[in-house]
């Protein structure tokens, strides 16, 4: 057995063994707080969400309805929304960066912007609009955080598709359409300033 030989066994022993102790230790899976299920003055309802939806997107679908559909009843009620544009685009790894104003009830509006990568089977597209819902978001500065994607939480209906991202029990759930829809297996973070930056990290 060559040298480079022993090294790379070496190696692949050392890498199997790192991998068997990095799974035995990963951490419990996260605990999201429970649905806002009862409306509030301080929250939306899916009345408000679609009407605010329809006028954003241009038209009125029972995609975009279900799609909502199936976020108020896995989230609950958001205390906010963004309303946005985005432009990526990559077939197995991508970027993201987009630009909107964060609305709320009772903490008035905020302008946002946020980038990220995008790793895995993604459909690309540029200037997509994005309805983003924010659930249990304590003030409107606490939206200038990195978000990680959830796993699982992919849903696409009638052109119209959601994922979801979470950090210190807020939840963000992004609503695509058309060909910006970037979806599959996609996973990877989306971090929010307030103000431009090409800087994803």
């Amino acid at each position: 057995m060559t040298f480079a030989s022993r090294l790379a066994a070496v190696a692949f022993a050392a890498l199997m063994c790192w991998s068997a102790g990095a799974s035995a230790q990963q951490p419990p899976p996260p605990q999201y707080p429970p649905p806002q299920r009862e409306p509030t003055p301080y929250t939306y309802g899916p009345d408000e969400l679609v009407g605010a939806g329809h006028k954003f997107f241009g038209n009125v679908s029972r995609g975009l309805a279900s799609v909502i559909e199936r976020a108020v009843s896995q989230w609950g009620l958001p205390n906010g929304y963004v309303l946005g544009e985005e432009g990526s685009g990559a077939f197995v790894a991508g970027l993201r960066y987009g630009e909107g104003t964060l609305y709320t009830k009772n903490a008035g509006d905020l302008r946002v912007y946020w980038q990220g990568p995008s790793v895995g089977f993604d459909w690309g597209g540029d200037g997509a609009r994005t309805m983003t819902l924010v659930y249990n978001l304590p003030s409107t500065q606490a939206i200038y955080q990195r978000f990680v994607g959830i796993d699982g939480s992919a849903y696409i209906v009638g052109g119209f598709g959601m994922t979801a991202l979470t950090a210190n029990n807020i939840v963000l759930v992004p609503i695509r359409s058309g060909i910006g829809l970037r979806l599959g297996a996609s996973v990877g973070y989306l971090k929010f300033t307030p103000r431009a930056t090409w800087n994803p990290f």
